[in-house]
């Protein structure tokens, strides 16, 4: 389910507890609501706010992580295609049509996950086949060093290609295994209901609290939609930045 499916899901739940509570309101005799009533659940409220937010504070700081992470190794990926060709334009003439392959394959990636041609995008796990870097490998290997200065640079292309291939596997297991356990984001939301549903319990049905509570929830439900986002980094609104691998494209074959 998208994050904004997830968002409209958690929205219904908190605003629903709070008209739940102001039904309450109208069930529970009188004798309920005494003031000394209205202060132990002020106090009950309080508590599960505090560690509704300690554990938003935790989501937040995992996605984010998570987020920062997946950042930098694209980054060091582009790093890495761009010292390849270059120590490849090194090898020499040999290394022509390697490099010609090597432009193909990350022009390819690039495109389907950040295309500039308005197309859709496609998820990480399908933009190229997985055998292509491991192709390009095997190229590098076949190479035919005439000198120490030839191998030195062959040593240093397949090392750095091994990188390429490791943080690209590495990328693929983070997207397919989120930083936010879902357990914790359906404690978040119980707890957020629970508070929603004081609120309406303790709060007048009028006009202006129940919009109040309407914003206070859209803002909640705002909040884990961002921390959803940043834990799908390459999809929906909050996505990593393709300029790294459109720099090191642009600078390939130089």
């Amino acid at each position: 389910m998208s994050s904004l499916g997830v968002a409209a899901i958690i929205f219904g739940c908190v605003f629903g507890g709070s008209l739940l509570g102001m039904l309450l309101r109208t069930i529970v005799p009188a004798d309920h609501l005494s003031q000394e009533s209205k202060d132990v659940v002020k106090l009950g409220t309080g508590l599960i706010a505090t560690m509704a937010a300690l554990l938003l504070g935790l989501l937040t700081a995992s996605a984010k992580g998570s987020f920062d992470a997946q950042t930098n190794e694209v980054k060091e990926t582009a790093t890495n295609i761009i010292l390849l060709d270059r120590v490849l334009a090194h090898y020499g003439p040999d290394a022509a049509a390697l490099r010609g392959k090597l432009r193909a394959v990350v022009e390819q990636r690039v495109q389907s996950i950040w295309p500039t041609d308005g197309a859709s995008t496609k998820p990480l796990e399908t933009s190229g086949a997985p055998n292509q870097s491991e192709g390009i490998m095997e190229q590098i290997q076949a190479l035919s060093p005439k000198d120490d200065g030839q191998r030195k640079l062959q040593a240093k292309a397949m090392e750095l290609a091994a990188a390429i291939v490791r943080t690209r596997w590495l990328l693929f297991e983070q997207a397919a295994t989120r930083s936010i356990p879902m357990p914790f984001l359906v404690v978040v939301v119980f707890w957020l209901t629970l508070i929603f549903t004081s609120f309406g319990l303790l709060g007048p049905p009028n006009p202006i609290v129940i919009g109040v509570l309407a914003f206070s929830a859209l803002s909640v439900s705002g909040a884990l939609f961002l921390i959803l986002e940043m834990d799908r980094p390459f999809e929906g609104l909050l996505r990593i930045s393709g300029e790294p691998m459109h720099y090191a494209l642009a600078h390939m074959g130089q």
